[in-house]
């Protein structure tokens, strides 16, 4: 199905009601737009539902159906926009290694490129609760105060970022231009193997206006002005509402959701 994209339905979905000139500012503000109002979640991959690439799928999932979903659907459904609004991106695959060092993990993470004026930026809405919220400039120089930023190591660029304290680094790349078909590849892979992530955790990120909800399993966390508060959900049921509440949809069928790493969920 080749499906345009429909600029109209995704601006009401994002509430952006500002400029669509190629500039840093209009993609820095569609980022945190786009972030803003479109969750991270991996709730079809535990429901055993398939992930399909296709534009005019991705539309009806997260632009009508006010859901969300991670970063091959994030970085696929946001190039697209980009495309239509000139700003040329190039789709890239990454190595997560927050866990494992570069040579033991395969790339199965996407985020874009975009050339500008002031440089070339790396866009990346589709990391879960540590995508950078603003565009980075892909250059070997962070800023002092900077939460995330790009470094190279040798024929690799890292982007780092601050996690309790530390500098850690979360993915890297050669910055190869991949094909749609790479893709669709590494997304069979996250999306149906036994030993993925997503197959195994429940995973959501959701932006709010005074801060963030995270959910690791069973553990959430709520970020805003008055601080960082922890709690566990007891069960599918406060999943559910905790979706109806923070993230913008109501899913019935959380209710028999399967998650393999809470054992209480079996």
């Amino acid at each position: 199905m080749n499906v345009p994209i429909d600029l109209d339905a995704y601006f009401e979905r994002i509430a952006w009601g500002g400029s669509t000139d190629a500039t840093y500012e209009t993609l820095a503000g569609l980022l945190r737009a786009h972030m803003r109002h479109i969750p991270f979640e991996n709730l079809d991959v535990l429901l055993g539902k398939g992930i399909e690439l296709d534009v005019g799928v991705l539309q009806a999932k997260l632009v009508r159906a006010g859901r969300g979903g991670y970063c091959f659907e994030h970085g696929t459904l946001f190039a697209a926009v980009l495309d239509a609004l000139g700003f040329a991106p190039a789709r890239h695959s990454a190595r997560v290694v927050l866990v494992a060092p570069r040579s033991e993990v395969p790339r199965t993470h996407m985020f874009l490129t975009s050339p500008l004026a002031e440089g070339t930026f790396v866009v990346d809405p589709g990391f879960g609760s540590l995508a950078p919220a603003a565009p980075l400039l892909l250059r070997d120089a962070p800023a002092a105060d900077a939460s995330h930023w790009m470094a190279r190591d040798g024929a690799y660029w890292v982007m780092r970022t601050r996690k309790d304290g530390r500098i850690i680094d979360a993915w890297t790349s050669t910055l190869e231009t991949d094909n749609a078909s790479d893709f669709i590849v590494a997304n069979h892979y996250i999306a149906t193997h036994p030993a993925s992530a997503f197959r195994n955790r429940l995973l959501l990120r959701a932006l709010t206006d005074r801060g963030r909800v995270s959910v690791m399993n069973r553990d959430v966390t709520v970020v805003d002005e008055s601080g960082t508060r922890t709690s566990q959900l007891p069960d599918r049921a406060a999943l559910r509402a905790l979706l109806a509440a923070h993230f913008g949809f109501d899913l019935p069928a959380v209710e028999s959701l399967r998650v393999p790493a809470i054992d209480e969920w079996r």
